[in-house]
């Protein structure tokens, strides 16, 4: 998958996810953006992942050979950017 359509993909799954949760996200969602200031919880973020997951066929952090936390979007977007199949 293209890189633009990764992170297209994200932020709007990230935008499904806190509609369907009642939160508003961030107004503004950028690579400085931190993860946890965006507007959705470690639930929010937990369903993202499986919906990610789903969409894309991949989870990142099991193919990682030492996994991290991303701790912003741009260290998301590139996460999924660097394990895409």
């Amino acid at each position: 998958m293209k890189k633009i359509m990764i992170k297209e993909k994200i932020i709007s799954l990230m935008t499904e996810v806190a509609s369907e949760n009642g939160v508003e996200l961030n107004s503004k969602i950028d690579t400085d953006t931190v993860l946890l200031e965006s507007g959705l919880d470690s639930l929010g973020f937990a369903i993202l992942i499986a919906r990610l997951e789903e969409e894309l066929g991949y989870d990142p952090f099991t193919i990682m050979e030492e996994p991290v936390y991303p701790q912003t979007f741009g260290q998301l977007v590139d996460i999924y950017q660097r394990f895409s199949l």
